[in-house]
């Protein structure tokens, strides 16, 4: 508690601690064809809401990790579970991403000791699973390979440790040597779940290593990948997407692995340059978005995409699986990356303030595999068994990349959070200067944000603001003279910007009332800026069952009810509407979903009628 009220008086204060710079990266030697639009600036300091919940990610999460617990499968083959290899790899992914914004040295010192006791697991012909040799390259032993890959190549990136990337380059050499189209070669799409998505899927990583290493087997394999996607084994991502444009039919409609599969086309087409791979996948993202998309932005009923428009949502429908949850996230974080277009970040604002978040319990950082809007939430603690509990840290970490950054060169501020964002820009006379952008708000408790500019030379250029599609009557303030935002759209202000320049943004956040759609007919839920909100049963203990309580018509009465809320309950926010309970009028307290049932009470996001 005490940390946590250090990070919400750091950020609401502003209070200014010692620069430090970025941690150094080791990138790829091959650049990619396609350039970024959207590049993240490098934040730090970040309180706040966001804040509060990244601190409970490391500290209740990724600091708890059991390196033996996570090794033990590749120590001791075959491992417990089928799928044990993949969580060393989702670890470092996390690790290496939280350490790079917190420069935090526990964090460093676990990765570099998992790292140094896993890359010893590695048997001599590069083989990094957890399988005995008669039962390789069954189940999920490729998936977990693409899953060393990318941790490996995330740890690498923020260490410059060459035995980690060499560990890589030899498991992915295997998995050259065994699979593919060629004489003696095995079939990459029956190595694994899912009609090949699941194996294909390492798709990604190879793309990756073509460009650290410049070796060209890696993008050779690359492209016998999506050939293998379109055979008659095949899922039939590229085909299916063209003819239909409707995720259903890939594959087996398998959410987790088919988002896994777009993460490594957006890649080879970025590295390529081949446009039908960005048409296709946007046409699949306007498909999920219409179709599959909950309002807590999440996907996937037992972990398919379902028919379109079916969004049921209890425990039972096992819906909103989060490893479905953190790849569409990463979907459109590479989106946003390669067009520039900000839709892509209200999508992320969506899951990361809702499902994101609603997966880890704040209380004690345990994590839910399926997150339901109806019922308790099922969080769990262990280490190792279920791909959801290694997933969803991974998300959290990127949070920074998802902030703002430059927009063709425009600094473009998406999050309203707490936090001081740096980066380099060309300003209006084509001079480079440095920019620092600090942030203090109590968003998303109330929209009122103040940032203060720092560019290294006085200078005329612009910074943009996303507008929300949420908000309401959205200004700027700048030295007295207003600015009026559109909603969807960004406002840019472009001025001669002097180092404490205050802009004040102000914006307001009236309640929605969402109806059920085709699953819950006669229910509605109740949405505050990006929040989607829910009844928690142990927060109304007046409340017998939550199936007594009525919705009947939002009146504008919303109270604030954080005073109400318990004293280890460390998110204050919480409001009383009037419903009727039994027929009987009286105030409700709901709390946003991402907050609701971390003391395992039953919760209620769609309220009846």
């Amino acid at each position: 508690m005490r940390r946590f009220l250090l990070f919400l008086l750091l950020g609401l204060a502003g209070s200014k601690a010692m620069c430090i710079d970025p941690v150094k990266t080791y990138g790829p030697i091959i650049p990619n064809k396609i350039q970024d639009k959207y590049t993240p600036a490098y934040y730090q300091n970040i309180g706040g809401y966001l804040g509060y919940r990244m601190n409970i990610n490391l500290e209740k999460r990724l600091l708890k990790i059991d390196s033996a617990t996570l090794l033990s499968g590749f120590r001791k083959r075959p491992g417990e579970q089928v799928w044990i290899g993949e969580h060393v790899g989702k670890f470092l992914f996390s690790a290496s991403k939280t350490y790079a914004y917190t420069h935090d040295a526990r964090i460093k010192h676990l990765m570099d000791d998992m790292v140094q006791k896993y890359i010893v697991c590695q048997l001599p012909d590069g083989y990094l699973g957890t399988y005995l040799y008669k039962d390789r390259w069954t189940d999920w032993d490729v998936w977990a390979h693409k899953y060393a890959i990318i941790g490996l190549l995330n740890y690498y990136s923020v260490t410059g440790y060459k035995p980690a990337l060499e560990t890589a380059k030899r498991a992915a050499d295997l998995i050259c040597r065994t699979f593919g189209d060629g004489p003696g070669k095995r079939d990459l799409m029956l190595a694994g779940d899912h009609v090949g998505l699941a194996p294909g899927s390492i798709l990604e990583p190879m793309v990756d290593l073509y460009r650290y290493t410049g070796n060209k087997k890696y993008l050779d394999f690359s492209k016998y990948i999506l050939r293998a996607f379109e055979q008659k084994d095949g899922p039939k991502i590229i085909g299916g997407l063209e003819k239909y444009g409707d995720v259903t039919k890939v594959g087996d409609a398998k959410a987790y692995e088919m988002l896994s599969c777009f993460l490594g086309m957006l890649k080879y087409y970025k590295l390529t340059g081949d446009t039908k791979y960005l048409t296709l996948l946007q046409s699949a993202w306007v498909d999920i978005t219409k179709h599959h998309l909950y309002i807590t932005g999440t996907a996937s009923d037992h972990e398919v995409f379902p028919a379109d428009g079916t969004l049921r949502a209890t425990n039972n429908d096992d819906m909103g699986e989060g490893c479905v949850t953190v790849t569409w996230i990463q979907f459109n974080l590479s989106l946003l990356q390669i067009t520039g277009d900000t839709k892509y970040a209200t999508e992320m604002e969506r899951s990361v303030y809702n499902h994101l978040l609603a997966a880890e319990n704040p209380q004690t950082g345990c994590v839910s595999y399926y997150t339901a809007l109806q019922g308790a939430k099922p969080y769990r603690c262990d280490q190792g068994y279920s791909c959801c509990l290694s997933s969803v840290p991974r998300a959290i970490s990127l949070i920074p990349e998802m902030m703002g950054g430059k927009i063709n060169n425009v600094f473009t501020v998406l999050l309203y959070e707490n936090g001081e964002a740096s980066t380099q820009i060309v300003a209006n006379d084509h001079s480079k200067i440095g920019l620092k952008v600090d942030a203090v708000t109590r968003f998303p408790l109330d929209g009122k944000v103040e940032y203060t500019i720092t560019p290294s030379a006085a200078k005329t250029f612009k910074i943009d603001f996303r507008v929300p599609d949420w908000s309401e009557n959205f200004t700027a303030s700048v030295n007295g003279e207003t600015y009026k935002g559109k909603k969807g759209q960004l406002l840019g202000i472009e001025r001669k910007w002097s180092a404490g320049d205050k802009v004040s943004i102000a914006f307001d956040m009236p309640v929605q009332v969402i109806p059920g759609g085709i699953s819950f007919p006669n229910a509605i839920a109740v949405k505050r800026g990006p929040q989607v909100f829910a009844i928690d049963k142990g927060l109304n203990r007046q409340i017998d069952s939550l199936k007594d309580v009525n919705y009947f018509k939002y009146d504008g009465a919303l109270t604030n009810a954080s005073a109400n809320l318990p004293a280890d309950w460390d998110w204050k926010e919480a409001f009383f509407l009037n419903m009727k309970v039994n027929n009987i009028p009286q105030q409700v307290m709901m709390v946003p979903f991402a907050e609701a049932g971390q003391k395992s009470a039953s919760i209620e996001v769609w309220i009846n009628r």
